[in-house]
């Protein structure tokens, strides 16, 4: 008994073809250089390093705290309750996330699971930070809502609730209210 191997060669061709223009067309892929330094501003993930600004923050919070006082319509009598509120709002200075560079020294002396747990330690740390700062947040913004009128509270809790809703303010907007 003999076999043909006309069929297969055939279909040895097609393959190999294939084959080569798979490996053709990532290599070409892998080659391409960004067009310009000004194309990483128009990515996607150029667009948003403006949000990061600390100033356009700042001045992001002080238009949305500004707009939801002139519809709560505070009566002099509430002012320091929207004074404190405000106050617990504001983000503690100088607390970045980037670790400096006696920080970065000192890691680059640690064998690795040492770095690893020193980043657990750290991690530990901020947590419970971001926690006490979560928590100052919700227990003002509690003390404020009950020095508030009915009518008011309706509109805080609409505010509140708009923008907890568009994951604004880091997505936190909102939650002290729901949780507790």
């Amino acid at each position: 008994m003999t076999f043909n191997r006309k069929p297969f060669s055939r279909l040895n061709g097609l393959v190999l073809a294939g084959l080569l223009a798979t490996l053709g067309a990532s290599a070409m892929a892998q080659s391409a250089a960004p067009a310009s330094p000004g194309a990483a501003a128009s990515s996607p993930r150029g667009q948003h390093m403006g949000k990061h600004d600390p100033a356009k923050m700042q001045a992001m919070i002080a238009k949305h705290q500004a707009d939801l006082k002139a519809k709560l319509k505070l009566a002099p009598a509430q002012e320091n309750a929207w004074t404190a509120y405000t106050a617990a709002l504001q983000p503690p200075a100088g607390k970045g996330m980037r670790p400096s560079e006696a920080q970065r020294a000192e890691m680059d002396k640690l064998t690795t699971p040492e770095r690893i747990d020193k980043m657990r330690a750290l991690r530990g740390e901020r947590m419970t930070q971001m926690n006490a700062a979560m928590d100052k947040r919700g227990n003002a913004t509690k003390t404020f809502y009950a020095a508030l009128t009915p009518e008011q509270q309706k509109v805080f809790d609409t505010e509140h609730q708009k923008h907890g809703a568009r994951g604004e303010h880091g997505g936190h907007g909102g939650l002290e209210q729901k949780k507790n």
